[in-house]
């Protein structure tokens, strides 16, 4: 592939932190969109990006619709604009595909608190029990996993399941109780999983954020380690119900656009402010706590999206049989009529 070079390209710089060196300007973009054509690449961006790499993308959203998106795209090549387990569900459901990820050392800390390894173990202490997976784990996990969820769909996925059968939930320790206490389901083991930045926002944040914006929505993600706080404050009259809301990264979207609410406090990782914003300009949208920032996503800076197109990395590959078995989790999900938000 021949390519006029862009003087700016020369600049970018590989650190521990990520690629840095090129700012987000209008020449960047421009060289962006020229090479994403020239590859004939579609540009997919997690609602978690940096507000430069969500502006740029062909299409914004959570992991899930993100990579129904890349299957359903005209272009053969997909660049995943996320982390990696987001970029190895999008090469599952599109295995004829590209898929490049700006960064393949973009992790996930939900991801990575349970190895395939591990799951096998769980799995011999209970043979008979099915296993539920959250999307956010890495295709090897999704290999053995009976049947994946999403936050907004994961109610319904458990429900589904026979009432006599144990469900083992994995891997989100907070989504799982979420779940646990909606269903009533006694028979269900939960990892010990979170995220990092999700379980970082606590209760006594968001107590104190509510306590000060009284006439505020709340929108709580229910990987947060705030999510019981939020329902216990309504359920005490500390907060109206209706002000309430445990919502997927898809679900807060389309709340952001039916709520009668001047200001909304939100209990998610920060880039989704961004969303929001544009979803709904006329809302005050404010983090419950603004330091909840996730490292791995925004290791996808612009340089690093530059050089992706401009070098072809980095590559994302499953190996093809982990890819079929974790594919049926996911065609599981969906079959069961409510596909929802990805996380």
């Amino acid at each position: 592939m021949t390519t006029t070079e862009w003087a700016g390209a020369a600049a970018i710089v590989d650190g521990p932190g990520g690629y840095t060196g090129i700012e987000a300007t209008p020449e960047w973009a421009e060289e962006v969109r020229r090479l994403a054509r020239e590859r004939n690449a579609t540009l997919l961006a997690h609602n978690y990006q940096l507000p430069a790499i969500q502006d740029i993308a062909d299409h914004v959203g959570d992991s899930l619709a993100l990579s129904r998106i890349a299957a359903e795209a005209e272009e053969d090549t997909i660049v995943f604009c996320g982390v990696h387990f987001m970029a190895e569900t999008a090469k599952i459901l599109s295995p004829n595909k590209t898929v490049l990820i700006p960064d393949e050392r973009a992790g996930c800390s939900l991801a990575d608190s349970i190895t395939a390894e591990q799951l096998r173990e769980w799995k011999a202490e209970y043979p008979d029990a099915v296993v539920v997976s959250y999307v956010n784990t890495t295709a090897e996990v999704k290999g053995l996993t009976d049947i994946c969820c999403t936050s907004s769909n994961a109610v319904d996925v458990v429900a589904s399941i026979d009432p006599d059968r144990e469900v083992l939930f994995l891997p989100d320790q907070f989504l799982g109780a979420h779940v646990k206490r909606v269903t009533g389901r006694e028979n269900m083991h939960i990892w010990a999983g979170e995220c990092h930045v999700h379980a970082g926002i606590n209760g006594e944040e968001l107590a104190a954020q509510a306590r000060s914006h009284p006439d505020a929505d709340l929108f709580v993600h229910p990987e947060c380690g705030c999510a019981t706080s939020a329902l216990y404050l309504a359920g005490e009259g500390f907060v109206p119900d209706d002000k309430v809301k445990i919502l997927s990264t898809g679900g807060m979207i389309d709340a952001a656009r039916e709520t009668g609410a001047r200001q909304v406090l939100v209990a998610t990782e920060v880039g989704m402010l961004h969303q929001l914003r544009k979803a709904a300009p006329g809302i005050d949208f404010q983090a419950v706590n603004d330091r909840a920032s996730c490292p791995y996503m925004k290791m996808i800076t612009p340089a690093a999206l530059l050089r992706c197109l401009r070098e072809g990395k980095d590559e994302v590959h499953v190996e093809p049989a982990v890819a079929e078995r974790a594919r049926l989790s996911v065609q599981r999900m969906i079959a069961i009529g409510n596909p929802g938000g990805g996380e």
